[in-house]
């Protein structure tokens, strides 16, 4: 070979893109909320749902879990003063505000729950409040932000995942959901995806549905939902968000099979080691009792956008009409009034 034509080969390999000469890397999963604002303006629910959702994880820093279900990206947590993405609003008091949209702070128990209702800059009041979020569990209350925002015919907010997936079982004419099995069922953007935290027993789809059939069903079940966001692609993944994952709003991915459905999904055991620096696959934060699929209705388009989130804080009752089953209130239940003579 001449030394001129051994030029011009080393001339071409330098202009060869960058990514040729090495080696291959694995495709980074697409992020399933980076076009969440178009999803604000839909009419349709499920896309409201997700958009919501979304633009809440992006707030947050956007923390993820990821595969091997560990933390990933988190910034700040729920009871902290440290700003949200939007540089104006800190962490807990967007916590409150999950309370409050919903109308949920007449319900909620817990010292400090009224006092979330002030208005903002009440200094006096502040210091209960965020001691009321610090104590208190809010991904059922994220939910019902969630819900509230993109307007949800039928979904009755709750500080209790429990309520609204009793529903869906009891009464599904008057819930926006179907109780579904999500080994049987593909999840869809829009829909709930959701767990029972329960430490003494492993629930499964058939045992969360005997729960709900019996009187026990009545009272309240610790559990856990997050909002599907994303679905398959090229990924194969299944994407969400929940509220309180890990004292924020994270996003999480699950693995699914061409048909959509779970694909070796890690599931808790009652007899395996507890999590620790011995044992760490053991604090797989997606390693759970996955038990019930809430599956959105197909819903009539919305008449009307989204209304704008308020701003104020809006009072508060001073007693509750629709007491959450199971809770222990904070305040009394408001009296029947006497009839109209």
């Amino acid at each position: 070979m001449s030394t001129r034509t051994r030029s011009w080969l080393l001339a071409g390999l330098l202009l060869l893109p960058a990514a040729l000469l090495l080696p291959s890397m694995p495709a980074l999963a697409a992020d399933p909320c980076s076009g969440f604002g178009r999803g604000l303006g839909s009419m349709q629910y499920a896309e409201r749902i997700a958009a919501v959702a979304c633009q809440e994880s992006t707030l947050w820093h956007r923390p993820f879990v990821d595969a091997s279900g560990g933390l990933m990206g988190a910034k700040v947590m729920e009871g902290e003063g440290g700003l949200l993405a939007d540089r104006v609003t800190p962490a807990w008091q967007r916590v409150a505000t999950y309370w409050r949209h919903p109308g949920l702070l007449g319900v909620a128990s817990g010292a400090g729950a009224q006092d979330c209702g002030a208005m903002p800059g009440d200094r006096l009041r502040a210091a209960s409040c965020r001691a009321f979020v610090l104590d208190q569990p809010w991904s059922a209350a994220f939910v019902s932000f969630v819900m509230a925002r993109a307007g949800v015919p039928g979904f009755r907010s709750s500080g209790s995942h429990s309520s609204y997936v009793r529903e869906a079982y009891r009464a599904p004419a008057r819930s926006p959901y179907l109780f579904a099995d999500p080994a049987t069922t593909p999840a869809g953007i829009g829909d709930l995806l959701c767990f029972a935290r329960s430490e003494q027993r492993l629930y499964g789809h058939a045992g969360l549905a005997a729960f709900f059939a019996s009187a026990a069903g009545d009272g309240g079940l610790e559990m856990h939902c997050d909002v599907v966001v994303g679905t398959g692609g090229t990924d194969g993944r299944i994407s969400l968000v929940g509220g309180n994952v890990m004292h924020a709003v994270t996003l999480r991915q699950l693995p699914v099979n061409a048909a959509g459905l779970p694909s070796a999904w890690p599931t808790r055991t009652l007899d395996g080691p507890a999590c620790s620096p011995e044992q760490p696959t053991a604090c797989d934060l997606n390693r759970q009792d996955w038990g019930v699929l809430l599956k959105l209705k197909s819903l009539p388009a919305a008449t009307a956008p989204m209304a704008p989130l308020p701003t104020g804080f809006a009072p508060q009752p001073a007693c509750c009409t629709a007491c959450v089953v199971g809770a222990v209130p904070a305040i009394p239940r408001c009296p029947v009034p006497p009839p109209t003579p």
